[in-house]
Protein backbone atom coordinates (compact mmCIF):
# COMPACT_ATOMS: atom_id res chain seq x y z
CA UNK A 1 0.00 0.00 0.00
CA UNK A 2 1.59 3.58 -1.16
CA UNK A 3 -0.60 4.98 2.18
CA UNK A 4 -0.79 2.79 4.97
CA UNK A 5 -4.47 1.77 6.42
CA UNK A 6 -5.74 3.69 9.06
CA UNK A 7 -7.54 1.13 10.33
CA UNK A 8 -4.29 -0.93 10.68
CA UNK A 9 -2.18 1.72 12.24
CA UNK A 10 -4.75 2.56 14.79
CA UNK A 11 -4.99 -1.41 15.91
CA UNK A 12 -0.92 -1.34 15.69
CA UNK A 13 -0.72 1.88 17.99
CA UNK A 14 -3.45 0.04 20.13
CA UNK A 15 -1.25 -2.76 20.61
CA UNK A 16 1.97 -0.29 21.41
CA UNK A 17 0.02 2.10 23.56
CA UNK A 18 -1.28 -1.08 25.72
CA UNK A 19 1.31 -3.57 25.78
CA UNK A 20 -0.91 -6.05 24.59
CA UNK A 21 0.12 -9.14 22.77
CA UNK A 22 -3.06 -11.02 22.47
CA UNK A 23 -4.59 -8.87 19.43
CA UNK A 24 -4.20 -11.88 16.23
CA UNK A 25 -4.21 -10.84 12.71
CA UNK A 26 -3.39 -12.25 9.33
CA UNK A 27 -2.00 -9.37 6.77
CA UNK A 28 -0.86 -10.33 3.34
CA UNK A 29 2.64 -8.50 2.15
CA UNK A 30 3.89 -9.58 -1.49
CA UNK A 31 1.65 -12.07 -1.74
CA UNK A 32 2.79 -14.22 1.36
CA UNK A 33 0.34 -14.73 4.24
CA UNK A 34 1.45 -13.80 7.32
CA UNK A 35 -0.52 -14.88 10.73
CA UNK A 36 0.11 -14.73 14.10
CA UNK A 37 -0.31 -12.07 17.45
CA UNK A 38 0.88 -8.77 17.42
CA UNK A 39 3.54 -7.62 20.50
CA UNK A 40 4.41 -4.30 21.05
CA UNK A 41 7.70 -3.58 19.33
CA UNK A 42 9.66 -3.07 22.71
CA UNK A 43 8.37 -6.62 23.78
CA UNK A 44 9.31 -8.30 20.22
CA UNK A 45 13.11 -6.61 20.23
CA UNK A 46 13.42 -8.14 23.74
CA UNK A 47 12.21 -11.83 22.88
CA UNK A 48 14.18 -11.91 19.39
CA UNK A 49 17.43 -10.64 21.75
CA UNK A 50 16.58 -13.58 24.23
CA UNK A 51 16.31 -16.26 21.32
CA UNK A 52 19.41 -14.71 19.49
CA UNK A 53 21.51 -14.51 22.84
CA UNK A 54 20.75 -18.23 23.57
CA UNK A 55 22.55 -18.90 19.66
CA UNK A 56 26.09 -19.65 19.41
CA UNK A 57 26.75 -18.21 16.23
CA UNK A 58 23.78 -15.45 16.10
CA UNK A 59 24.51 -14.47 20.08
CA UNK A 60 26.57 -11.27 19.37
CA UNK A 61 23.59 -9.77 17.41
CA UNK A 62 21.14 -9.58 20.09
CA UNK A 63 22.31 -6.45 21.46
CA UNK A 64 21.07 -4.67 18.33
CA UNK A 65 17.77 -5.86 19.12
CA UNK A 66 18.52 -3.89 22.67
CA UNK A 67 20.78 -1.28 22.64
CA UNK A 68 17.70 1.71 21.28
CA UNK A 69 14.45 1.80 22.22
CA UNK A 70 12.12 2.06 19.24
CA UNK A 71 12.55 5.50 17.39
CA UNK A 72 9.41 7.82 16.22
CA UNK A 73 9.07 7.73 12.62
CA UNK A 74 11.00 10.01 10.59
CA UNK A 75 7.93 12.44 9.60
CA UNK A 76 7.73 13.30 14.18
CA UNK A 77 3.92 11.71 13.51
CA UNK A 78 4.83 8.99 16.46
CA UNK A 79 2.66 6.28 14.40
CA UNK A 80 4.02 3.07 14.28
CA UNK A 81 5.69 1.80 10.88
CA UNK A 82 5.76 -1.75 11.75
CA UNK A 83 4.02 -4.64 12.75
CA UNK A 84 6.09 -6.46 15.40
CA UNK A 85 3.72 -10.41 14.83
CA UNK A 86 5.13 -13.18 17.79
CA UNK A 87 3.86 -16.71 17.17
CA UNK A 88 3.62 -16.48 14.12
CA UNK A 89 3.17 -18.52 10.58
CA UNK A 90 3.87 -18.09 7.42
CA UNK A 91 1.12 -20.04 5.29
CA UNK A 92 1.90 -22.44 2.48
CA UNK A 93 -1.12 -24.70 1.69
CA UNK A 94 -2.36 -26.17 4.22
CA UNK A 95 0.46 -25.53 6.45
CA UNK A 96 1.88 -23.14 8.73
CA UNK A 97 5.65 -22.26 8.80
CA UNK A 98 7.24 -22.52 11.68
CA UNK A 99 4.70 -24.84 13.11
CA UNK A 100 5.65 -23.29 16.53
CA UNK A 101 5.49 -19.65 15.07
CA UNK A 102 8.17 -17.33 14.96
CA UNK A 103 8.91 -13.65 14.72
CA UNK A 104 8.23 -11.53 12.44
CA UNK A 105 8.72 -7.66 11.49
CA UNK A 106 6.68 -6.17 8.86
CA UNK A 107 6.07 -2.40 7.38
CA UNK A 108 2.69 -1.57 7.44
CA UNK A 109 2.93 0.38 4.01
CA UNK A 110 3.54 -3.44 2.19
CA UNK A 111 0.69 -4.54 3.72
CA UNK A 112 -2.01 -5.14 0.37
CA UNK A 113 -4.62 -7.16 2.15
CA UNK A 114 -5.22 -8.05 6.33
CA UNK A 115 -8.05 -9.45 8.77
CA UNK A 116 -8.63 -9.56 12.03
CA UNK A 117 -7.95 -13.34 13.55
CA UNK A 118 -5.63 -15.54 12.89
CA UNK A 119 -5.86 -19.03 10.12
CA UNK A 120 -4.88 -22.36 10.99
CA UNK A 121 -5.22 -25.87 9.49
CA UNK A 122 -5.92 -28.82 10.55
CA UNK A 123 -6.17 -32.21 8.92
CA UNK A 124 -9.30 -33.67 10.70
Amino acid sequence: MSNPDDLLIGISTMVESGQSNQMSLTVVVGGTVITGRLAPEAVWRERVSEVLKDSDHLGPFSDVFTADPPRERADGGGAPTHLHFHLARILQGNVGIPETGGMYRVAIADVSAWTVGDFSYSDH
